[in-house]
């Protein structure tokens, strides 16, 4: 079987930057990380990983192009995980990020399954919109909205602190 599958560029810009393709059901998570790259423009060169996601884009499951975990904590490795190990009718997203340095950030999103085609290569570039910036889009995580990190007055500066002043912490006795 083949699946399609749109990627779509993590951007604030007014334009959608995204590619259509296809893709063996049998091929690798670094196959679909080959063509991804290369249907972008870029080299592919850099480090990158999948996310399982779900319905709402929040981000699971690491599948790494290089193992760089800790002895002991086993990662799946994109050579090594079958794309329909991971994606399938009931798990249909991942997040794909490109160049850590840079943090390009995709969302990958099967389209539909289909009977493979006689005289298609895949896997198979079908419709390209829109051109990728030069530069990856800022990303603005959610911690850095909130006002007590912007606020210096908001948190409470322990430095000042005398911990041998048991009087003065402000301890509930009865926290318990």
């Amino acid at each position: 079987m083949i699946y399609r599958f749109r990627v779509i560029l993590d951007n604030d810009t007014e334009d959608d930057v995204f590619r259509d393709l296809e893709i063996r059901e049998g091929d690798t998570m670094e196959d679909l990380h080959n063509i991804i790259t290369q249907s972008f423009g870029f080299d592919g060169m850099e480090m990158a990983s999948f996310y399982v996601s779900d319905d709402e884009w929040n981000q699971g499951e690491e599948i790494a192009m290089m193992d760089m975990s800790e002895v002991g904590n086993k990662v799946k490795m994109m050579n090594e995980t079958i794309i329909n190990e991971i994606i399938h009718e009931a798990a249909t997203r991942l997040i794909y990020v490109y160049d850590f340095m840079n943090m390009w950030t995709f969302y990958v999103e099967l389209g539909e399954i289909v009977e493979e085609a006689q005289g298609t290569d895949y896997p198979n570039l079908m419709y390209v919109h829109g051109q990728i910036p030069d530069e990856a889009p800022e990303k603005t995580f959610e911690a850095e909205e909130e006002e007590s990190f912007n606020d210096p007055d908001s948190y409470r500066d322990d430095a000042d602190l005398d911990l041998d002043d048991y009087d003065n912490l402000n301890f509930d006795e009865n926290w318990n």
